[in-house]
């Protein structure tokens, strides 16, 4: 430490700090535009310029650095005239008028220019070509006459978010910032993230969305969660009564560090659609009629009593949500065990990463992300496969981008050439379905080369014998034969893999989403233990999960075989503890239905009655067909839902609930963050809370339950008894959120699990696996693979983003994604409308030809209706976890004549 005196305070600074750094952490205010902590080093604005004793010259505060007895006074007449010529000059370069600015209140130019008592620049600078406004974009607006050429929104595109969109353009008095070549921004390579808005000190760039909504002196910021994917982005959500006029990232707070994704900062407005649910709907004649919450409910109550009298509580089932507040699927886990006496509850996380639950228990003793996202920036090496994360998880892919900018080496395996690709050392372009043969070519190499960690191995790991015996049927020349990726190259990336740690290995529904999929997934997990990349900062087995609340939904027992916290059904002593605790007797103590299962079950009417809590199964399970086949023949379906969905149509109960910003509770991300989800405004007409609706329900089946909120839920139960979250308060939670396991109140909650290869259950087991090829190959009949996935700017079955004003427009319908070669060979031309076939189904679809796509794969998403994916998707699954194969089936692509 040293010390530095400012403006005549005695200041402690490390020795390289800067000045401004310096200032800011005792206080004193240094004003800047460019200036971007830790990232912008340009210095370009000037502003923050102070006076350095000794020094000949003033001296911008965000470059210098402090030394010991350094004196420094930042508010001289000296300084003041300097910042005061600077602003002049900005000011009059172009058209600041606070009256219509839409940053007016919040600009940085107009703060500081008020500081220094400038009322109007003295003198306008005449441009022979005047800048101008560039409203292309669907989302954002350039003001290219209010640019100051801070490069902060070059800044947050290049460095931050590395979409490398922006960048400075001509020269001299001409310079502006450009996309691309020049471009109008809408037609640019522009993903509509956002990041630069945010950035802007200016009225320069403007959320569309926001313009004309309120003043920045009008509003007031509430933190929440993302209700989208799994990363769990910290969002402030700028309210003016109770709509939301704008959103934007959190600064410095994890797991986004301020970043958004288009959806995360423009998909908001679904929660004041006029199509929103508003009263409980009960189904007569084919239609649905208003009804009260009495007669709704005693409706509900009355059928599920009488078919659980007659046929058994087998005979119901439950599906939970994924996209609603942990204390909603406690709740209705609790419904169906506690009141109902069924087993059978499950929730999405069966149709994507169920296999990510089993298979890291199995491998580790824990069912979850090992580290955090902010790690993928810090590590050596970043391994990922089976992953989208530009579209799927584009927040996340920031983070690997940083990392592979700070000097990481990035490896991408995948069947497509993804965005993340370009970015990558190593990009291999794997077979569908062969994952497990390819990660034990690898293995074979790292062993027979003496590349693997042999102390990691000996010391917290068992069955090494069993794995060596099997990964060396699998010498590089088979691993290539089976996976299509060279010889050569899987023997580079197992040595780039050895070379390079402490490494993480990332994946998404590209390792979870096949019959082998528990398997691939313990494959990585073999990988990772073999390379001693467990139990280490910067390393691990991450995967990203895929809705914003599905590892949530896992936590708090929405699956048929744990309570909440992961304690076994079948376990005497957790059954005695719960019933203890719900003040029940009975516990069901078997194992409970999978979702597959499930409708198997309603078609052969050995069970009688589903509740569907928030899931659209009618788009997102597969094989649509027989999803409505099973509907049909159910004789009583529930759904709650915000929406009309394809799902609520078969229902004889319909439900309105509150939606996220409507309700208090929590959301758990993908790396195990526990964080608030707050209310905002309140539901429409007299939809409900579904923990509200749950616990009517249980009221009709004469018990009585005390919680009367998201709060009084977790902090009365689910925290107190779930040794995981045992020291997670919601008080607790306020302060940022919290990574399970947190298990006391002192604890501050854990960020790398099984730490210095100390595992759940012990020692790591390493898994002897052989490769299996998908259950639906292509043949002369259906001679192209089907893949899935998502698309960026689109959630699911759209039932939210489909309401978001702006999103339909950036993604309008959807395409089945084809091959150069194949779509030349078939005579299709990009954008034509094509037939793609299964033996499930037909769907008229665009033809989207690509480079990215190899020979013989076709790639769809399931975002639209009336082409969605899943009317062609095999119902064959996982052969532990029966998590179907949306990754692969067998299809035919013909040209409409």
């Amino acid at each position: 430490m040293i010390t530095v005196t400012i403006n005549n305070k005695v200041c402690q600074a490390e020795v390289d700090q800067t000045i401004l750094q310096v200032a800011t952490d005792n206080g004193i205010h240094i004003p800047t535009l460019c200036h971007m902590d830790g990232i912008h080093d340009s210095f370009s604005c000037r502003i923050c310029v102070v006076e350095v004793v000794g020094a000949r010259t003033l001296i911008p505060a965000c470059a210098g650095k402090v030394a010991d007895g350094m004196v420094v006074n930042t508010a001289t007449e000296s300084v003041l005239s300097a910042r005061r010529n600077i602003v002049n000059l900005l000011l009059s370069n172009g058209e600041h008028n606070c009256l219509s600015c839409e940053k007016s209140g919040e600009c940085s130019l107009q703060s500081i220019a008020y500081e220094l008592g400038i009322e109007a620049p003295p003198f306008i600078m005449e441009s022979i070509e005047k800048p101008t406004v560039d409203d292309s974009s669907v989302m954002i607006v350039r003001d290219n006459r209010k640019c100051i050429l801070c490069r902060r929104c070059v800044t947050a595109c290049n460095d931050i978010v590395c979409n490398d969109v922006l960048s400075l353009g001509f020269r001299g008095s001409d310079t502006t910032v450009i996309c691309d070549n020049n471009i109008d921004m809408g037609a640019s390579s522009c993903v509509q993230c956002g990041q630069c808005v945010q950035a802007c000190p200016v009225g320069a760039l403007t959320d569309k969305k926001s313009i004309g909504k309120a003043r920045s002196w009008e509003v007031t910021k509430v933190r929440t969660t993302c209700p989208y994917c799994g990363v769990g982005c910290q969002l402030n959500l700028h309210m003016k009564g109770d709509k939301i006029v704008k959103v934007t990232g959190v600064e410095d707070a994890y797991p986004n560090k301020g970043r958004l994704c288009v959806k995360g900062r423009y998909g908001y407005d679904f929660i004041y659609s006029p199509e929103r649910l508003t009263s409980p709907l009960i189904k007569e004649n084919g239609k649905f009629r208003e009804a009260s919450w009495d007669e709704a409910l005693d409706l509900v109550a009355n059928k599920f009593k009488e078919i659980i009298a007659t046929d058994g509580p087998d005979a119901v089932g439950g599906i939970s949500c994924a996209r609603s507040i942990n204390e909603d699927s406690y709740q209705m886990q609790k419904l169906f065990r506690a009141a109902f006496k069924s087993p059978n509850i499950d929730h999405c996380a069966r149709v994507c990463h169920a296999p990510t639950v089993a298979g890291l228990i199995k491998s580790f003793g824990t069912g979850g992300m090992t580290n955090s996202i902010e790690e993928f920036a810090d590590t050596n090496c970043l391994f990922v496969i089976g992953s989208n994360m530009t579209e799927a998880h584009p927040i996340a892919s920031t983070f690997v981008k940083n990392g592979q900018r700070n000097g990481a080496k990035l490896i991408v395996v995948d069947p497509r050439k993804a965005k993340l690709a370009d970015y990558a050392d190593e990009f291999a372009q794997i077979k569908v379905g062969s994952d497990v043969a390819f990660l034990n070519g690898l293995m074979n190499v790292l062993i027979t080369e003496d590349l693997y960690d042999k102390d990691f191995v000996r010391d917290h790991c068992d069955n090494f014998e069993a794995l060596k015996e099997k990964v060396l049927e699998y010498p590089p020349k088979r691993a290539s034969e089976i996976s299509g990726v060279s010889e050569e190259q899987i023997i580079s990336i197992a040595r780039m893999l050895a070379d390079n740690k402490p490494g993480m290995a990332i994946y998404t529904l590209g390792i979870t989403e096949h019959t082998c999929g528990t398997n691939n997934v313990m494959s990585v997990a073999n990988l990772q233990m073999l390379l001693g990349n467990v139990g280490k900062p910067n390393a691990g087995v991450n995967p990203l999960r895929g809705q914003n609340n599905v590892q949530g939904a896992c936590d708090m027992g929405a699956l048929p075989n744990v309570y909440h916290g992961y304690q076994s059904v079948t376990d005497p002593a957790a059954k005695a503890k719960f019933e203890k605790a719900w003040n029940v007797e009975g516990l069901p103590d078997k194992l409970g239905l999978m979702i597959p299962d499930m409708f198997e079950k309603l078609e052969t009417k050995e069970m009688k009655a589903i509740y569907i809590f928030g899931e659209n199964v009618v788009g997102t399970e597969p094989d649509i067909s027989h999803v409505i086949k099973c509907l049909e023949a159910a004789e009583f379906v529930v759904c709650n839902d915000i929406f009309q969905t394809e799902t609520t149509q078969y229902a004889d109960v319909v439900l309105p609930a509150a939606a996220w910003s409507e309700d208090e509770g929590t959301f758990t991300n993908c790396e195990r963050r526990i964080s608030r989800v707050r209310k905002v405004k309140e539901a429409p007409g007299i939809a409900k809370p579904n923990w509200w609706i749950f616990r009517e329900i249980a009221k009709r089946f004469g018990q009585t339950w005390a919680a009367d909120s998201g709060q009084e839920l977790w902090d009365n139960e689910i925290a107190p008894l779930a040794p995981f979250f045992a020291g997670a308060t919601f008080d607790k939670l306020d302060q940022g959120g919290i990574q399970w396991p947190c298990k006391t109140p002192e604890d501050p909650g854990t960020q790398i699990l099984h730490l210095d290869g100390n595992f759940t259950h012990g020692k790591g087991h390493l898994m002897a696996l052989d490769w299996t090829p998908p259950a639906e190959v292509p043949d002369a009949d259906y001679p192209f693979t089907l893949s899935t996935g998502r698309r960026l700017y689109h959630y699911h079955t759209r039932t939210q983003t489909g309401r978001c004003e702006g999103l339909n427009e950036l993604l309008p319908e959807e395409y089945a994604d084809i091959s150069e070669v194949d779509a030349k060979r078939l005579g299709i031309e990009h954008g034509e409308m094509i037939l793609v076939k299964s033996r499930r189904g037909t769907v008229k679809v665009k033809a989207q030809v690509s480079e990215r796509i190899p020979e013989g794969l076709v790639w769809m998403a399931m975002h639209y209706f009336e082409n969605n994916a899943n009317w062609l998707t095999t119902r064959s699954g996982d052969t532990i976890t029966k998590t179907p194969e949306y990754k692969a089936c067998a299809v035919a692509i013909e040209k409409i004549q």
